[in-house]
């Protein structure tokens, strides 16, 4: 549909428009052919309007004939034609409409449409036409324009949603894999064990099933998900691992990745605590400050081990993950100082809504 006839407040500024130049149309006829108010009112105001409903056909006009199929030749013709056509028709409308006014009244001069007015208001027609043409026209490429920006948007949010899920994908089945190692090897050293760890991991994957396809879930659900994984890899590790929870309670309601900390702990574990004979602790930490929730992520390693980092792919994935989501809102750094391994992440504070989940 035209845009302007769709939207009723444009329709309504449109009109009003068209009826001011039907009065200076009026004025104009009172003015240089001495015609009476009400007669020339009579006259301007329908064929004005008229008009301008008639202008909106140069929209589809336009459309027909779209900019890459268009050459000098063509644009001549089609629009050149269409303005001509329009105009004369327009014309002859006026001079049929002024002949009913003049019948009615008994006075054929109250409006007469003399030569030079008729060639007048056919020039006139034909300008307004093809401003119209060019209005339209101009229209048409923005609106063209913003198309193709939102299909460019939609383009960059499915290419991120599938790198996003690119990424997941080498991120959770890492647990996975571990926990089934861990398993096989307890079976032949503690099977007990190994039946206490395989009933956590299938408590955790429970856990997991409702969130697993979320973007975000709020920080005291991922705290939750990691306390099952650290029960899962106490029963590995027994009093070689310890954990130290330092969670603000005000972050507990924050927006953060699901599962963004469960590689971070396990990376703790594999490249740490696993390493050293006498174990350790990890320490995770999160406060809010000044509209940012800031995590942190420390744990022990064997200074001269060079599987302290490993190769980093994992934190390499990580980063681009919280990138995709954070697009220059988040800031990633790791480094190794006094035998102890540094995560720091910083992100904006999003509280979670109550009762909904982002999916």
């Amino acid at each position: 549909m035209h845009p302007i006839l769709s939207r009723p407040h444009r329709l309504l500024w449109y009109v009003l428009a068209w009826i001011i130049a039907g009065i200076l149309l009026a004025w104009a006829l009172v003015a240089v052919h001495s015609v009476v108010w009400h007669s020339a009112l009579f006259f301007a105001l329908p064929t004005v309007l008229l008009y301008g409903f008639i202008l909106t056909s140069s929209y589809y006009v336009c459309l027909s004939l779209p900019i890459r199929q268009r050459t000098a030749v063509r644009v001549v013709a089609v629009f050149g034609s269409a303005s001509l056509l329009i105009s004369v028709l327009w014309v002859m409308l006026c001079i049929f409409w002024s002949n009913i006014i003049g019948d009615a009244t008994g006075h054929p001069g109250n409006v007469l449409l003399d030569r030079h007015l008729t060639i007048l208001l056919f020039v006139a027609a034909v300008l307004a036409y093809l401003v119209s043409l060019l209005a339209h026209d101009v229209f048409i490429a923005f609106e063209n324009i913003r198309s193709a920006e939102r299909q460019q948007i939609a383009s960059q949010l499915q290419a991120r949603d599938a790198e996003l899920q690119m990424l997941r994908s080498q991120i959770n089945p890492h647990f996975l894999f571990n926990s089934l190692n861990s398993i096989s090897a307890l079976t032949s050293i503690n099977a007990a064990a190994a039946r206490d760890m395989a009933i956590e991991l299938g408590s955790f994957y429970r856990k997991t099933l409702a969130l697993s396809e979320q973007t975000q879930i709020s920080l005291g659900e991922e705290v939750e998900l990691c306390q099952y994984f650290l029960a899962i890899e106490k029963i590995r590790f027994g009093e070689k691992l310890q954990v130290s929870w330092a969670i603000d309670p005000a972050t507990l309601t924050a927006q953060v990745p699901a599962m963004f900390m469960q590689p971070l702990i396990e990376n703790a574990i594999k490249h740490g605590i696993c390493n050293l004979s006498d174990g350790g602790v990890v320490q995770i930490k999160s406060v809010v400050e000044n509209g940012w929730l800031h995590i942190a992520i420390s744990n022990p390693v064997e200074p001269e081990s060079p599987s302290a980092i490993g190769t980093a792919t994992g934190l390499k994935n990580f980063k681009a993950r919280i990138h995709n989501l954070y697009p220059e809102k988040s800031r990633i750094s790791w480094y190794k100082a006094h035998n102890n391994f540094y995560l720091d992440m910083i992100i904006p504070f999003e509280p979670a809504v109550a009762g909904s989940r982002n999916e």
